[in-house]
């Protein structure tokens, strides 16, 4: 569904990301873990359109359909795509920091969410509301006064009322405490489960490695490391740089 190939990111002269590639198949849940600072979110942002790569190469498969309403897969490149109309073709960005409306409701918030779309549909909202009760309770609040937990919420669910094909999750469990961290990947899992492709950056490698099919560990921008989440939770070298072990 997608796939990186040797990007390379600067920042002025400082070379970011180095030569990273890495593959996303339709159905998996892929982790990139590192330290902060490891070119985690600049990677995602590049993917996104957020920020261009130097070189290297990044396309994406979306199954549409055609004028006879078959489906077929659609190959784009999105090093050339801006990124307002990524999502229009599959693809959603929860960034790091939520990024929510502030000023905005709970409502209003998710009703953006489906912009590209059109209007908001009720199914999408109750589909929201029924995955996310406490956002239901809070819909006429305004978004700035949710807890951090609510607003990574409302960020998530604003995110799904466009029918992301790959939803791309930033730190989802920065800032917010151990068991709202659970309840965040407990709903991430619950998305894979019901189909949603997921590329998620995560610096807590514990909890992204329990959920994920595979794993790429970074590294002052690059890719050091790579395995089925099992095999990165059980090697002795992953313990000890992020496990605490």
């Amino acid at each position: 569904m997608l796939k990186v190939e040797n990007i390379n990111v600067y920042y002025d002269k400082i070379h970011a990301i180095k030569d990273v590639s890495f593959e996303v198949h339709q159905g998996e849940v892929v982790a990139l873990i590192g330290a902060n600072g490891a070119g985690k979110t600049t990677t995602l942002h590049t993917i996104t359109g957020l920020i261009r790569p130097r070189s290297g190469a990044i396309s994406y498969v979306a199954v549409e359909k055609d004028k006879t309403g078959n489906e077929k897969e659609v190959t784009y490149d999105l090093t050339k795509m801006p990124p307002h109309k990524m999502v229009s073709k599959g693809l959603a960005h929860v960034p790091e920091g939520r990024r929510i409306f502030l000023q905005m409701t709970v409502l209003e918030n998710l009703e953006m969410g489906a912009f590209c779309k059109g209007k908001a549909s009720k199914a999408d909202l109750d589909d929201i509301f029924e995955r996310f009760p406490r956002l239901y309770e809070r819909k006429k609040q305004i978004a700035g006064t949710l807890s951090g937990g609510e607003q990574q919420m409302l960020a998530m669910g604003r995110a799904l009322m466009s029918h992301p094909s790959l939803l791309m999750l930033d730190e989802p469990s920065m800032g917010l405490s151990p068991l709202l961290v659970e309840q965040i990947f407990d709903i991430i899992a619950e998305l894979h489960k019901a189909g949603t492709t997921i590329l998620l950056v995560e610096q807590n490698a514990e909890m992204a490695l329990q959920i994920a099919d595979r794993a790429y560990v970074l590294e002052s921008g690059r890719i050091v490391m790579t395995g089925t989440g099992k095999q990165l939770a059980a090697s002795e070298e992953i313990r000890k740089a992020y496990l605490g072990g």
